[in-house]
């Protein structure tokens, strides 16, 4: 009985086996490479796959995911001669079980040297200045080249980006010390440009300024000739109005002689010709007036005193 016991235990677990090499579960967004006695038979999809135990074998399982390989550091001269080291992202994903696995030994060592010297072509046709500022065409350059030659492989480049570009340290110093420059250069004109407005509008307010207070001023001088030109009017309406005869206008014009001569720096001044006619009517005023008060006086003196004569004035 032993024996069979032996036997049949030995029998379960080649069964066991057997299934268990029979039956394949294919994770999601995988493949399997099956062979049969070495050669390619066929590729395993995604779920539940059933395979002859002990002919077929899996010879490789593939991602089918889109995958991120980073790079390390790489060497590249510029057109002017200038070593910088570029570090560089490749995102793919495989699209091709079969020729991934058969096409090439290594494709991931494949893409890694295939962007290296890519990426020294590309490079060497440019200065630093450009390497610098246009990554976006190396990029699509180099994801254009890689593209083409990975497509046989089964694999499609989807992007590939510069991490980093670092130039040698006696140019990143020259860099800096001219991007100082620049923005002190800058700063200087916007300071410049600044004082410039300053002044302008400083300018344009003393302008303005100036152009109200002008005519502020005019309009001033217009308001006060009118009230003049006014009091004036008023003034000859009130004595047109009276009827002045020339007595009152020859004594109101020897009332105005003393402010004509009014000032220190009247020196000199002139006696109008009219001068003469304006004392002659207030000569005449004054002997009337005498005449008239004398006859008076004669009446009262002549028992005290005998009279006088009093000069006209001519």
């Amino acid at each position: 009985m032993a024996p069979v016991i032996i036997v049949l235990i030995i029998l379960v677990v080649l069964v066991f086996i057997a299934l268990i090499k029979t039956i394949q579960v294919i994770p999601q967004a995988s493949a399997a490479i099956v062979e049969r006695f070495g050669r390619y038979t066929r590729t395993l999809n995604a779920g539940l796959n059933i395979v002859v135990p002990f002919i077929d074998t899996i010879r490789n399982r593939i991602d089918l995911r889109e995958q991120v390989v980073p790079f390390p550091p790489q060497p590249v001269i510029t057109q002017d001669n200038l070593v910088v080291n570029i570090d560089t992202v490749i995102y793919y994903q495989v699209t091709d079980a079969r020729a991934a696995t058969y096409e090439v030994a290594s494709y991931i060592q494949a893409i890694e040297q295939l962007t290296v010297t890519t990426l020294r072509n590309i490079i060497g046709g440019m200065d630093l200045e450009r390497t610098l500022t246009s990554r976006e065409e190396i990029n699509a350059a180099l994801r254009g080249v890689l593209d083409e030659a990975t497509g046989k492989w089964g694999i499609r480049v989807n992007r590939v980006e510069l991490k980093a570009i670092e130039p040698p340290t006696s140019i990143q110093d020259s860099m800096e010390k001219q991007m100082r420059a620049d923005r002190d250069k800058r700063a200087a004109i916007l300071q410049a440009e600044g004082v410039r407005q300053s002044e302008i509008l400083r300018a344009e307010g003393e302008k303005q300024a100036q152009i109200l207070r002008a005519e502020g001023e005019a309009k001033a001088a217009a308001l006060r000739a009118e009230g003049e030109a006014q009091a004036v009017r008023t003034v000859f309406e009130a004595i047109h109005a009276g009827d002045p005869d020339q007595k009152l206008l020859s004594y109101q014009y020897l009332q105005m002689l003393p402010k004509i001569a009014e000032g220190d720096a009247n020196k000199l001044w002139i006696v109008p010709s009219e001068i003469g006619e304006a004392l002659k009517g207030l000569s005449g005023a004054i002997g009337n007036f005498s005449a008239r008060g004398g006859g008076a006086g004669d009446a009262g003196a002549n028992t005290n005193t005998e009279r006088r004569e009093k000069p006209s004035i001519d």
